[in-house]
């Protein structure tokens, strides 16, 4: 959530700033701005909805040229998406801006003392206070750094600080504590963002953040200390991706792109996995052998798409490593008062590394003395920094705030843990996870061809604009895809969309079943599986003798399901565990050609963010 850009340099601060915005609108907002210090004071401009609202306000009303400048992408929390509560926030002299990311808990006591003492806030957010407090220890440090980590001693909650003063026009000064912050170090200039993406035109040296740590840029550096003061050690990193990884490549929105860009993106988290001997190799796992073998239990943590992830992962961390496996919603995790300890081994899945109910439930294990190993896309970022391991999906950036590639390359990252743990443990011979491991290697292939087929799928969802709801059902496996399903279709399409366990289906789901009523059936394989597959077979029975309409997948060569599908989707030939990477496709186009047929922004919908930062 929240878009943040600073810059310092020569070029106009302005411009830098505005296009950095617009590679942040993946995050979700609903009001921009910017402020730059020129000509001896501070000049802001913002205003509620799209970043073309502010353009044309800046068209219509310049702001002073200037070479330092911030600037933000709302997602409202404390109050609603007003040009009143957009961000920056100014003191009431007009002299200091500030731009913010995540919640300050403390700020109704901290603007009850700003008010005794005669401010006059004019928003209804937390982050107003910031702005008047810095205000108040620049007039007497007159150091933007100082005045920052003396307000931040006082802050409480999550958040990311950036903040400029009249007085001090080429320094820009940020703050880190549980919110991302990313700094990018150019020749003669600097930057400041959520995310590198903002940056990643100009430069591919980052600096990441702690913890509790201030940083400011200048010209000539870039100083980090903690909010105590001390200065703090930095580790520097180069960005892998660049500036065309981003851009659409000539699709219509991002999610196609990263939907086409699926089979890539599995063979790229698959690289580097295997040695010559063909065992794993997962050296960002840095656990030592002895005390995986010690585990006696797995629990996987994880939010939205990546908690059906963590779904499927059950499946084969039992099956192969034969242990047992939790999965939980983060958002809960830490609140129910687990029973955890030494032995059991937390997996923490998160695309961005920076989801906040994952970091909190992560930190909470930690404290119960667990081991964390953090499946991650983004490098530097929080959740990695904080685990004990790390495994990278490596699908590069993710735009659309609907989840599709980052999905796939979690599944192939948690099935490699599971085979890793298998290995480790001893739980399956070594010819056994070559096997897998060849199977594994075959689903980019298998991903493309699902992809190649996949028009009819389009021209179907264009036939159901009309509907109001669809119901998803699915058994082993498939019962967690059936979930990622109608979570996509409620993203997207905005509609109502629920996935079910199909053997749950006559213990009241049956009930919404009506005429014409679309319903999704993810089938097993027959192969392995077949108990399974004639179960499903029945309740596609059993819904079509109802009068709905059923849209089935299933997998090449599986005539006993033809008979009963008003619509068959077909998919490659799989392993059992393995079907979720080429089922979940159909998903994906099916919800995103809907959501275009009704209308709806598909990359950026309503209400959602792509990094939700706060609890």
């Amino acid at each position: 959530m929240c878009g943040i850009v600073g810059y310092v340099g020569s070029r106009s601060a302005l411009d830098v700033v505005m296009a950095g915005l617009k590679r942040l609108e993946y995050r979700g907002y609903d009001s921009a701005g910017v402020a730059v210090p020129a000509d001896g004071g501070l000049a802001a401009a913002k205003k509620a909805g799209k970043l073309l609202n502010l353009e044309k306000e800046l068209t219509e009303r310049p702001l002073p040229a200037g070479t330092t400048g911030i600037g933000h992408t709302r997602w409202a929390t404390h109050g609603a998406p007003t040009d009143d509560n957009a961000h920056p926030h100014l003191d009431n002299a007009g002299r200091v801006a500030v731009v913010h990311n995540g919640i300050i808990e403390n700020f109704a006591v901290l603007r009850a003392e700003l008010a005794e003492r005669g401010h006059e806030l004019l928003s209804e957010t937390d982050t107003e206070v910031v702005a008047h407090l810095l205000a108040e220890e620049f007039s007497v440090t007159a150091d933007l750094a100082e005045a920052m980590r003396l307000v931040c001693r006082r802050l409480e909650g999550a958040f990311t600080l950036v903040a400029v003063h009249a007085d001090e026009p080429g320094v820009v000064v940020g703050a880190r504590r549980n919110s991302p912050l990313v700094v990018g170090v150019g020749e003669g200039e600097a930057f400041l963002a959520s995310d590198v993406a903002a940056f990643i035109a100009h430069t591919r040296s980052a600096i990441e953040l702690g913890q509790d740590q201030v940083v400011e840029l200048r010209r000539d550096g870039v100083t980090v200390t903690g909010f105590d003061g001390s200065v703090a050690d930095v580790r520097s990193y180069h960005v892998d991706w660049d500036a065309a990884a981003a851009e659409k490549g000539g699709h219509d929105y991002f999610m196609l792109k990263e939907i086409a860009e699926q089979p890539k993106a599995v063979a790229d988290t698959l690289l580097g996995r295997v040695d010559a001997s063909g065992a794993l190799t997962l050296d960002e796992v840095r656990i030592p052998a002895a005390e995986l073998r010690e585990v006696d239990k797995v629990v996987i943590v994880a939010c939205g798409t990546a908690f059906h992830a963590g779904l499927i992962a059950k499946y084969a961390v039992e099956h192969w490593a034969r242990i047992p496996c939790e999965v939980e919603p983060a958002s809960e995790f830490r609140y129910r008062d687990p029973i955890l300890g030494s032995r059991p081994l937390v997996i923490a899945v998160s695309q961005s590394g920076e989801t906040m109910d994952t970091l909190m439930a992560l930190r909470h294990a930690r404290e119960q003395g667990s081991k964390v190993l953090a499946i991650c896309n983004t490098n530097g970022s929080t959740i990695p920094r904080e685990s004990d391991a790390v495994l990278y999906t490596h699908a590069g950036p993710e735009v659309a705030v609907a989840s599709t590639k980052a999905f796939l390359t979690q599944l192939v990252a948690c099935y490699l843990v599971a085979l890793y743990l298998a290995q480790v443990r001893g739980a399956k011979w070594a010819d056994e996870i070559r096997a897998v491991v060849r199977d594994l290697a075959r689903m980019p292939g298998e991903v493309e061809r699902v992809l190649e087929t996949m028009e009819p799928v389009r021209e179907l969802a264009r036939s159901l604009a009309g509907k109001d709801t669809v119901l998803f059902l699915g058994r082993h496996v498939g019962h967690p895809v059936a979930l990622e399903g109608a979570l996509k279709l409620k993203e997207l399409a905005y509609m109502h969309a629920e996935g079910f366990a199909a053997g749950e289906l006559k213990h009241g789901p049956i009930a919404l079943v009506e005429e014409d009523l679309p319903v999704v059936v993810v089938v097993p394989s027959p192969r392995g599986r077949s108990v399974l597959h004639d179960k499903i077979v029945s309740n596609i029975q059993e819904i079509r003798a109802r009068g709905a309409r059923t849209i089935v997948i299933a997998e090449e060569g599986d005539e006993t399901v033809a008979p009963y599908a008003d619509h068959l989707v077909r998919v490659p030939v799989t392993p059992v565990l393995l079907q979720p990477l080429v089922a979940t496709v159909p998903l994906q186009v099916f919800a995103c050609e809907l959501a275009t047929a009704r209308g709806n922004e598909v990359d950026q919908p309503r209400n959602l963010a792509k990094s939700v930062t706060v609890e």
